[in-house]
């Protein structure tokens, strides 16, 4: 499809464009993370992409390293800090992703990168969200994000799938900046963590 290689293209010069304009926000980041929350600056964890291929995800680090009296890394709502949370929603934790778009490995939009442990889960239906590089924002994300359910999100995603275009493209875009601004469906209701994916097969 001669749209997706424009959109590849276009992901990858944008993205450049991206880490060069960022880049004093960037080291100022990387500092503060580096006061805050200490070494590594940045979270790296592998997930799945195009044809479920899997690439090493990249984003600022958002919690620390406390551990229990024995050793044990504490629960995650614990190691989250207010500067983590505040990383978070404000969308800054995911900068260092524009690697990922510039690697072609991600793009602006598209399904969202999920956990690994969640491919066996999937349905046969759910599972075409790996027909097209995974993305910062999608479909999902400009339609309550973390407000809706798992199937929602899936309903969304090859929805965007079988309906990809410049224009749909665009507009996800500019919706998805308007919600970063106003920080919507960033928690979802009454929850303090986004629940896990069961599988609904």
């Amino acid at each position: 499809m001669f749209y997706l290689k424009l959109k590849n293209f276009f992901d990858i010069f944008f993205a450049i464009c991206g880490i060069v304009f960022l880049s004093p926000l960037i080291i100022i980041i990387a500092i503060l993370i580096k006061i805050k929350l200490g070494s590594p600056i940045l979270f790296i964890q592998k997930r799945p992409g195009l044809k479920e291929k899997m690439f090493p995800l990249i984003k600022f680090r958002t919690m620390s390293n406390k551990k229990d009296n024995l050793g044990n890394l504490l629960s995650d709502d614990k190691r989250l800090t207010v500067f983590g949370k505040w990383l978070r929603a404000t969308s800054i934790d995911e900068i260092p992703t524009l690697i990922n778009i510039i690697k072609g490995e991600m793009s602006f939009v598209g399904p969202r990168p999920l956990l690994k442990e969640y491919l066996d889960l999937y349905s046969e239906i759910e599972s075409q969200r790996h027909l097209v590089n995974p993305g910062l924002t999608g479909l999902a994300q400009i339609n309550g994000r973390n407000d809706i359910s798992w199937k929602k999100k899936f309903e969304y995603d090859i929805l965007y799938v079988n309906n990809i275009s410049f224009f749909l493209d665009l507009k996800i875009f500019l919706l998805t900046f308007f919600k970063v601004i106003k920080r919507e469906g960033i928690n979802p209701k009454n929850k303090k963590n986004v629940e896990r994916f069961r599988g609904h097969k």
